[in-house]
């Protein structure tokens, strides 16, 4: 059993390390007055700073969510350590030798599982520099030098080579006394046939370091062709190591994007090294995921919030590199600052560009080009044909929603004008209008914005995602027979109704088990997913089912005829229409009964206008449809 760490030694950690030093290393601290520091609360959301740190004091206090406490508490609650953990980890910065109650200092086997796992991978973090100066790591020295990277970069970067041999790393750390299970536990051993083995060989290292600067996980690259393993090979998740919540680079950029309110998202390890040396020190990258949440939440600490900070992705050209940034734009609206897209000329990377153009091209790259929202909105339109009014109108009833999602009601307002120009359409205010009914229905369920897409009016969604069973379906309805008509479309043959199925919401089928249905191919990545991968498409939406039931629903509609014996375009949109049409049907109704009882009591005329201006919208959405037919998606 682990023993008591002496008081003094307690109290002497505390005094060592002042707790402004420490939570700076997590968020950006500015003054607060009377001594006190503010930032934003990194244990919940917010959108101004309630954090406050008093040096004075050594103490913490979020008036937003009561955490509050010492230096060590917030370590504890930052990076979920134990205290023994948390003293531990404090004393290691501030160079103190710890005492335990039960005799020995400091022994290994007393120390916390977190504490032993970042050791680790310091320890090999060491071994992997050592390595590069091998003989054996002259591929490795030659791939960096190719690419404009000379020792002192690797050697500011820590980038390591790790031996081909099977285990070279793991009897390193087992010499330093490191047991089999830990080294499994780090994500840096793996189980082999006669014990522990390396899971990185042959490849160059890059460390993977936290906020706080602890090395964490690793990025390999493969160097040789006979290495059948993938290009980038990361960590696994591990108990210190969660690839959704690090960004490379972030030990060394995080002042600099404090102090400069800017942040540079690249896509690779080599991006983020090029761009440093480049002079772009608030360069940082993803390791091996889509930019997503929680890495927002990284960079919103830092950034502060404030209305002047920027973000700038640089994505490839290629069509990955724009999916990439269309996923970054799904989380545009959770930065309250402005985030612009670079894409370098011929779809270079930053290391690229570095090298065929040296540092002035890779500093021009980053400045602020295009905003994200733009980019995303020019990616939509490009799809359609906006030389016809067909045209003009699935491109409007998609990009819409992306404009909808703007939070601040004046750059929504500007951005629906420059939609309007984009599409050519010299309406402007129907465009505006129309904005502004996608904003009002996303305020009305409860702030929770419209997907790209999800443009039309759609019925309320049902309260729950029942299955099938109950009372069997009269397929003798319309609604319900053209509603199994389009699921069996979309199941079969989703290249005749995608990418317009997508853009449909879950309530725009009004039989339940045809909603959970619908429900089940959106959680399965949507139809566009079928037209890649037929098979795996419809394994994936039975698994993502919620019961039996619905399960049994997906195969029925996956393998019942088509009604009709020629199944084509003319034929999908036929469905796609009807189905749309009711449900703006539906929503007229519902918005009539409305102004007729605002109309009846005398209501607020404010919002008796906006209520006839959305009901003016749906009708002239209704009435395209119905003169466009399929053609108008």
């Amino acid at each position: 059993m682990a023993g008591r760490i002496n008081d003094e030694d307690v109290k002497a950690v505390r005094d060592a390390v002042p707790i402004d030093a420490v939570v700076s290393e997590y968020l950006q601290l500015r003054n607060a007055g009377g001594g006190n520091l503010k930032g934003l609360c990194p244990f919940h959301d917010e959108k101004s700073p309630s954090f406050q740190v008093s040096p004075s004091k050594g103490l913490f206090h979020c008036f937003g969510c009561q955490e509050g406490g010492d230096t060590l508490t917030f370590v504890m609650k930052v990076d979920h350590l134990t205290f023994s953990e948390a003293v531990e980890r404090l004393a290691a910065k501030a160079g103190i030798t710890l005492r335990y109650e039960e005799g020995g200092y400091n022994p290994s086997h007393q120390r916390g599982e977190r504490i032993r796992l970042i050791e680790a991978h310091k320890a090999a973090t060491d071994f992997y520099i050592a390595q590069l100066e091998s003989a054996e790591a002259e591929i490795g020295r030659k791939f960096l030098a190719e690419r404009g990277f000379d020792q002192a970069a690797a050697a500011h970067f820590g980038v390591g080579y790790s031996p081909a041999g099977w285990d070279h790393l793991t009897r390193f750390l087992r010499g330093k006394g490191f047991t089999d299970k830990e080294l499994i536990l780090s994500g840096l051993s793996q189980d082999g046939r006669r014990g522990p083995i390396d899971r990185f060989r042959g490849r160059l290292m890059w460390p993977i370091r936290d906020i706080g600067g602890e090395v964490v996980g690793f990025g390999a690259r493969k160097l040789r062709d006979d290495d059948n393993g993938p290009k980038y090979l990361n960590t696994p998740e591990t108990p210190v190591y969660k690839k959704s919540q690090v960004l490379y680079g972030i030990d060394l950029a995080k002042k600099d994007i404090a102090k400069a309110s800017r942040a540079v998202v690249v896509e690779g390890y080599t991006d983020v090294m090029a761009c440093h040396l480049a002079g772009i020190t608030t360069a940082i990258a993803t390791c091996g995921t889509a930019f997503g949440s929680d890495h927002i939440k990284i960079l919103r600490r830092l950034l502060m919030d404030n209305g002047s900070a920027r973000v700038i992705f640089t994505f490839d050209g290629d069509a990955a590199g724009q999916k990439a940034a269309l996923r970054a734009f799904e989380d545009d609206q959770k930065f309250a600052a402005e985030t612009y897209i670079a894409i370098a000329p011929d779809g270079m990377d930053p290391c690229e560009l570095r090298l065929a153009k040296g540092d002035e091209a890779v500093a021009d790259l980053v400045e602020p080009r295009t905003p994200l929202f733009e980019f995303a909105l020019r990616q939509i339109v490009a799809r359609y044909d906006l030389e016809t009014p067909a045209g003009r109108a699935a491109a409007l009833d998609e990009a819409a929603p992306v404009v909808a999602r703007i939070k601040n009601s004046g750059a929504q307002h500007e951005v629906a004008v420059q939609l309007a120009g984009m599409l050519g359409i010299l309406d402007t205010q129907f465009v505006v209008k129309r904005v502004g009914q996608l904003a009002r229905w996303a305020r009305d369920r409860g702030g929770k914005g419209p997907a790209p897409g999800r443009g039309a009016p759609q019925a309320p969604a049902p309260a729950a995602r029942p299955g099938h069973a109950g009372p069997a379906l009269n397929l003798r309805n319309p609604v319900y027979a053209t509603e199994r008509e389009l699921l069996k479309l979309a199941l079969q043959h989703p290249h005749l109704v995608s990418p317009a199925f997508d853009a449909y919401g879950v309530d725009e089928f009004t039989a339940a088990p045809y909603a959970a249905v619908r429900q089940a191919i959106l959680d399965a990545g949507g139809a566009e997913f079928g037209i890649q991968d037929p098979q795996e498409y419809l394994v994936r939406v039975r698994d993502a089912a919620p019961d039996d039931a619905v399960r049994a629903m997906v195969t029925e509609l996956a393998v019942e005829a088509i009604m009709r014996r020629t199944v084509d375009e003319m034929y999908a949109g036929e469905q796609l229409v009807t189905v749309r049409l009711r449900a703006v049907d539906r929503r007229v109704r519902d918005v009539q009964g409305t102004f007729a009882r605002l109309s009846g009591s005398h209501g607020d005329p404010e919002q008796l206008t906006a209520v006839q201006n959305e009901l003016w919208v749906l009708q002239q959405y209704g009435r395209a449809l119905r003169e466009q037919g399929a053609a108008a998606l």
